[in-house]
């Protein structure tokens, strides 16, 4: 006897067969039998990304295991093989009806239960942002530093500062970059709250505010049979609980290998789901994980409902909603050393970079966020900062004041 393992919305399960060379169909009969999921309404695939797709008109990419006749020994799988199924509809489980009212016959309701009955985990289906439009030379600065310096080997983030349209669609219009520690499977943010402060005063003048998170995933993660870890998911669904803004948007940058056996670069965009946020905002989220973890999955500290399952552990993409990606090319330039990265940036580099665009005009010269960011440690918070990122913004004259200080600055090298 096999045993194939079956990941849907409803969590893991198993399905016991007759061998490895039974065909697709056969396949779907003992899922209808075992599951009780009827086969016109399935959708099997050995691709997880199966399980983001959000209409069944969306179901139509995954064409590996569509046709009946196929042997699921020609798919290499075997015993304890992974398969994805997505399906429509409610799922009704034999001999009782879909969720029982109390969890079980014969057991009292509690409120705890009745608390956990009103955490119905299921997929969001629409993300509150339409769309995210990256521009493209602050997203290649981050990808090229993770790829070339970092050879995608530790995880490196940022925060994404940009505007939102009245319409949703997110823009991207710069990346900073705190002070951090990156691992292989982890990362440590060690924010600085002073820097913090300069970055917001710096947007306000730009007109612009904090519109997401952005990490990478490390080359050892790109076999995992996830889209976001545990240890992940509970990061950005921290960072996006703090926040004030329904858009919020959490990129992820992988090194994924193509068909022709060359690495390409990867972004991929996600909201944490409205779900998601409120159990992490009322403390349901474990927040100790342990090396043993599954990290497929998040842990709660209360059974939640998922499907019609009670569980303590919630497959981790039912916590996302896909946003689609975009790019354009915004105003400011990204050519000045980036923050808190191996190589301390110095008054030297500022006058390298003035003296490189010396034809430009002045407030073209400084239209860098990350330069900005450097001056801005010699400037006051509350007043200078914001009136010289103003200036950028306009493309207006700078106030000589400030012109002869940055100049000045950048002589004393």
């Amino acid at each position: 006897m096999t045993m194939l393992r079956i990941r849907s919305r409803d969590g893991l399960e198993r399905v016991s067969v007759d061998g490895p060379h039974i065909t697709v169909s056969q396949l779907k009969t003992l899922i209808q039998d075992q599951l009780q999921i009827p086969i016109h309404n399935q959708t099997l695939s050995t691709n997880r990304n199966l399980l983001l797709a959000k209409t069944p008109s969306d179901f139509l990419g995954f064409t590996d295991m569509t046709d009946p006749n196929l042997r699921i020994s020609s798919l290499n799988l075997g015993h304890g093989s992974m398969l994805y199924l997505a399906y429509e509809g409610e799922r009704t489980i034999r001999g009782g009806p879909a969720v029982t009212p109390a969890g079980s016959f014969g057991r009292k309701m509690t409120v705890e239960d009745l608390i956990a009955r009103q955490m119905r985990v299921g997929r969001q289906e629409k993300a509150h942002c339409d769309s995210v439009s990256f521009d493209r030379d602050c997203a290649n600065a981050f990808q090229h530093y993770v790829n070339e310096s970092l050879a995608f080997g530790v995880k490196r983030c940022g925060f994404m500062y940009g505007n939102v349209s009245e319409e949703g669609q997110v823009e991207v219009n710069f990346i900073y970059e705190p002070p951090q520690q990156g691992m292989e499977y982890n990362l440590i943010l060690m924010r600085d709250a002073e820097e913090e402060k300069r970055v917001d005063a710096i947007a306000l003048g730009l007109g612009m505010r904090k519109v997401g998170f952005i990490f990478n995933q490390t080359l050892s993660q790109d076999k995992k049979e996830y889209t976001l870890s545990n240890v992940e998911v509970l990061l950005a669904t921290q960072l996006h609980a703090e926040s004030d803004l329904k858009e919020w948007v959490t990129a992820v940058v992988k090194l994924e290998t193509n068909e022709d056996g060359a690495s390409d670069v990867h972004f991929e965009a996600f909201q944490m789901s409205d779900m998601c946020v409120r159990l992490f905002r009322e403390g349901w989220f474990e927040t100790e994980i342990g090396s043993e973890d599954d990290p497929k999955l998040s842990k709660m500290k209360k059974e939640v409902v998922v499907g019609v399952k009670d569980l303590k552990e919630v497959d981790n993409d039912f916590f996302l909603v896909l946003v689609k990606i975009l790019d354009h090319q915004g105003s400011l330039s990204c050519t000045f050393p980036i923050e808190n990265r191996n190589i301390q940036t110095t008054m030297r580099a500022l006058k390298t970079h003035m003296e490189r665009a010396r034809s430009l005009p002045f407030v073209k010269r400084i239209s860098d966020f990350h330069l900005l960011l450097f001056v801005a440690q010699f400037l006051d918070v509350g007043s200078d900062v914001p009136a010289l990122a103003e200036c950028v913004r306009l493309q207006s004259h700078v106030p000589e004041g400030y012109e002869l200080l940055i100049d000045s600055m950048a002589n004393t090298s």
